[in-house]
């Protein structure tokens, strides 16, 4: 099932370029949050799925451009984003697993806009296009061969980043966290519509310009191994995002009035405004340093 939330945090379900309204579907669910209704439905979706489907039955759906689509986990509990986890080059070598924290409130939906806030004083702005799990279920210390169970479906999720060196090396805080740097969407895939999420194509673009794209089967730590590294340091609950990192031979600088946007294979496209109040300027295109370095190579 393909599902997602829009207008006024309606619950629809999608199929094909229409999106019908199932939130009547529901019942009597109490909640106060647009976040307490995702994760109400998060938790309990193994018994409200059969539900979903025989409601849709003989449903006329809307056109999706004709809806708000609205971000599919609005304020996660956490997002843990994977660090250097694809194997860019000839002969790469296996990075160590690592992964960060982002604050939940970057989070935004489709078509709204990333804000370069003036106060961010990176040397450049990059947007990282990834494909990123939701948790179902509660779990601690979840060793790899069950951790698939604990995954509900997928999403895209774009990891902006302000590119700030402090004391010599990247400070992920600073880098990572500012207001509307969580782009998230357009839907949930449940993991049964995957047959296999090491296989998702991932097509990439800045406007007219397009990017090489990639594939998930080049992640260095596959999703059952981020899954017990992250649990092994912290619970993991329903609606937690895990994304899963990003090929940088795939990023170049964003700035005032992109339009950037990725379309992740199942799911759907992703595609948000840029805003730069400072009207700082780079070279448009691939960033080639950041893809030489993490090839290895020197440029």
């Amino acid at each position: 099932m393909k599902f997602g939330f829009f207008n006024d945090w309606n619950l629809g379900v999608v199929q094909g370029d229409d999106i019908i309204d199932v939130s009547a579907a529901l019942g009597q669910i109490h909640v106060h949050t647009p976040m307490e209704l995702v994760q109400a439905i998060i938790e309990n979706f193994d018994d409200l799925k059969p539900q979903l489907e025989e409601f849709t039955v003989g449903k006329k759906g809307v056109s999706i451009s004709s809806v708000k689509i609205l971000p599919p986990v609005p304020r996660p509990e956490k997002i843990i984003c994977m660090a250097v986890n694809y194997l860019e080059g000839e002969n790469p070598p296996m990075p160590e697993i690592d992964a960060f924290l982002k604050a939940s409130d970057c989070v935004i939906g489709p078509g709204e806009t990333v804000i370069m806030d003036p106060e961010c004083n990176a040397s450049i702005f990059h947007a990282e296009p990834e494909v990123a799990l939701i948790i179902g279920k509660q779990g601690r210390h979840i060793k790899q061969e069950n951790a698939m169970d604990y995954v509900l479906g997928y999403t895209g999720f774009y990891d902006i980043s302000g590119r700030i060196n402090v004391r010599g090396s990247q400070s992920f805080f600073q880098t990572k966290s500012w207001a509307t740097f969580g782009p998230m969407g357009p839907f949930i895939l449940t993991k049964d519509e995957v047959p296999d999420p090491q296989n998702i194509n991932v097509k990439v673009w800045n406007g007219d310009y397009q990017f090489p794209g990639y594939n998930t089967g080049l992640m260095a730590h596959k999703i059952p191994e981020c899954i017990e590294f992250a649990s092994a340091i912290m619970e993991l609950n329903p609606g937690d995002i895990i994304s899963t990192g990003t090929n940088h031979q795939n990023l170049g600088a964003i700035q005032d009035g992109d339009v950037i946007g990725m379309d992740i294979e199942g799911i759907g496209t992703l595609s948000v405004k840029v805003s730069d109040p400072a009207k700082r300027e780079w070279a448009r295109g691939r960033d080639e340093d950041m893809a030489a370095r993490m090839r290895g190579e020197s440029k």
